[in-house]
């Protein structure tokens, strides 16, 4: 055990660690290619940090474990809509911005994704190939409206931050260090996931928990580093661009590419009413905020962490 433990702190090292050297790289390409740092942070990392989500619940429900599937991406909804967008704020030196439009009809495209899965399961118990495509196809209609209108993801840079745009050699070299970086942090964050499984399965706990509190939180752990050190650099587009991407791409693209290849039934889902309950809070309260006081302040930002916090007494305590 003693091994175990010792690899999966320092497997969240390296996560953290190049998540810090990611934020700078990002930053530089955005510059180059004139586009926000939003979406900048919404392909790249959103993309990043649902590969391992891909790998581990594609295999869980190859072989018949589809409530880890399924309780990973709901877990994972919920962690980046409450916890880690709470941290990231209470990180921030004052508040993160949202008054951007792009940003805000992202909030509403993300809080209908979030429950589109649930919606989809009542039909059948289960997801088959049918709403596999429809779950890919969701993601390609949000991602035809974000580049349909070049102010949505261009950003002019003027004066002196002008003169401070890349070459395109020094370009090509960090899109290389961006991949080895996500190369790397793929592998380091299939250990964490791997080393919570071990955990989970020596604790004696249900499969369905598992998805939801441990590998749900491994998935998440990028992108809260992530969401943290952009917040202290006051890259709030990057923040945001993250967190929704990561709400965004699983429940899209990789719950439907696993409903395409591995349709699933789930027989109980019992274990996942709390969670369903706590990512509607989570969600209209992160809806709520967004769209109307065009800014997230430290205090929504305790009060985001404390619904997490809740969530996971209630999860642990309440008797089943």
């Amino acid at each position: 055990m003693f091994v175990q433990i010792s690899i999966f702190i320092i497997s969240c090292f390296i996560l953290s660690w190049l998540s810090s050297k990611l934020i700078k790289t990002l930053a530089e390409v955005a510059k180059y290619l004139r586009w926000r740092e939003f979406i900048i942070a919404f392909f790249a990392m959103g993309f990043a940090a649902s590969l391992p989500n891909l790998f581990v619940d594609l295999n869980a429900a190859l072989h018949g474990l589809q409530e880890i599937s399924f309780g990973d991406i709901m877990g994972g909804n919920l962690i980046d809509l409450s916890l880690a967008m709470g941290v990231a704020v209470l990180f921030s030196r004052k508040f993160i911005s949202t008054e951007s439009k792009t940003v805000q009809t992202s909030a509403i495209f993300t809080t209908i994704i979030a429950f589109l899965p649930w919606i989809l399961i009542l039909r059948t118990g289960g997801l088959d190939r049918i709403d596999g495509i429809i779950l890919i196809l969701s993601f390609f209609a949000y991602a035809f409206w974000l580049f349909s209108k070049d102010e949505r993801f261009k950003k002019v840079y003027r004066g002196k931050e002008s003169k401070n745009i890349i070459d395109k050699y020094i370009f090509v070299w960090n899109v290389i260090k961006i991949i080895l970086i996500l190369a790397v942090l793929l592998i380091a964050s299939y250990v964490v996931i791997d080393m919570a499984q071990y955990f989970a399965k020596n604790l004696g706990i249900s499969l369905a928990l598992v998805g939801v509190l441990i590998i749900a939180l491994g998935n998440c752990f990028p992108e809260i580093y992530f969401g943290i050190i952009s917040a202290r650099k006051e890259k709030n587009w990057m923040v945001l661009g993250d967190m929704m991407a990561s709400v965004i791409v699983p429940a899209t693209l990789v719950l439907g590419i696993v409903a395409l290849v591995a349709p699933f039934q789930i027989k109980d889902f019992s274990p996942f009413l709390i969670a369903r309950i706590f990512m509607l809070i989570a969600c209209l309260f992160y809806l709520l905020v967004i769209i109307s006081g065009k800014k997230i302040t430290k205090k929504e930002g305790l009060l985001l962490l404390f619904i997490y916090i809740a969530f996971l007494l209630t999860e642990i305590f309440l008797p089943r």
